[in-house]
């Protein structure tokens, strides 16, 4: 139609910034997994074990352990990336801050990676081993990380669900890993969250019809007829 193309600015900063921060993801989730194995790991196993997950589903979902330190994740960090900056941390939300002091932002969890549909590591979700609140602790809301637009395991369900027909939308991260464990590959899970318009949009895109097998208690009960009162529109 006459119009030029626009030409990709490979200077973009911030298209920089997002590729360092997709790095330092895949770096954290690394090294989350290294700890799993670790001898600090052993509760974390004995968790997994218990839910009867199986070490090629550890491998296939990438699990790992945040030990119980103020600073293991952001030294081992700084170590790897001879330029990383603190401010990085924050951004991944890998680390928090409080009274102008940095600390790692998950301690003590077992670590599930979560990424966006094209398969980037995005962000995690904790889940607390011991008496902790809040038992899920989510990535908070960043450059990469946008919880509303995101569902748990999208990447690997997409190709599945598409053979399949059939899409499973579940509560949660240990949900969709069980599932894979007795086969089912197409399901995900809305990030600890109502389930969102974008996040409909996106089950929408692979299947007519996904179906929302949420928990059968009261508040799974509820999740659902708010996820059918919202997608009526």
């Amino acid at each position: 139609v006459g119009l030029s193309v626009p030409e990709m600015r490979r200077d973009d900063p911030e298209q920089q910034k997002r590729a360092g921060l997709y790095e330092l993801m895949e770096a954290a989730g690394d090294w989350y997994r290294g700890q799993l194995q670790s001898v600090g790991g052993a509760d974390a196993r004995a968790y997994l074990e218990r839910r009867q997950v199986a070490p090629a589903l550890l491998a296939q979902f990438g699990l790992g352990f945040a030990p119980d330190s103020r600073d293991a994740l952001s030294k081992a960090m700084a170590a790897k990336f001879a330029t990383l900056e603190p401010q990085q941390m924050l951004e991944a939300g890998l680390a928090g801050e409080a009274e102008q002091r940095r600390y790692d932002r998950f301690r003590g969890r077992l670590m599930f990676p979560i990424h966006d549909p094209r398969g980037r590591p995005v962000g995690f979700g904790g889940r607390a081993l011991g008496d902790v609140e809040p038992k899920y602790l989510n990535s908070p809301e960043g450059p990469v990380f946008h919880k509303g637009r995101l569902l748990y395991n999208y990447h690997r369900a997409a190709p599945a669900a598409r053979k399949a027909g059939r899409l499973l939308v579940v509560e949660g991260y240990m949900d969709v890993v069980g599932l894979a464990g007795a086969g089912v590959l197409e399901a995900v899970a809305p990030l600890g969250t109502a389930l969102t318009e974008e996040q409909m949009q996106l089950a929408w895109k692979l299947v007519p019809e996904p179906v929302l097998a949420f928990d059968g208690d009261g508040a799974g009960m509820r999740a659902g007829l708010r996820a059918a009162t919202r997608a009526l529109p």
